[in-house]
């Protein structure tokens, strides 16, 4: 990655303010995501979501503000959606996540 951040053990950002689309995008590709539309209205919803309650949310909530399917954010984000989306969107991880 050549943006610098600090991260904690499992890969959330320490600091949530370092977030930038720029090193979303490569977050996303050190994590085999390649984002595009459907990929940011899903993390755009999750972030919106975190600040205004501010913790994570879960899928269901990301679902429905963000007009994504669950079965879609599954394809979009692979191999547990709700750390990837987490990681990604710069939000901590959340709750639901073991």
């Amino acid at each position: 990655m050549s943006v610098a951040v600090q991260t904690d053990a499992e890969g959330y950002l320490s600091n949530k303010d370092d977030w930038s689309e720029e090193l979303a995008n490569e977050l996303a590709k050190d994590l085999g995501v390649e984002l595009g539309d459907a990929h940011w209205q899903v993390l755009n919803a999750a972030r919106a979501i975190e600040s205004e309650s501010g913790s994570s949310p879960g899928l269901r909530k990301i679902s429905k503000r963000s007009e994504t399917p669950i079965k879609a954010i599954y394809k979009l984000f692979p191999d547990g959606p709700a750390k990837l989306i987490a990681k990604i969107a710069g939000i901590p991880k959340p709750k639901s996540c073991l």
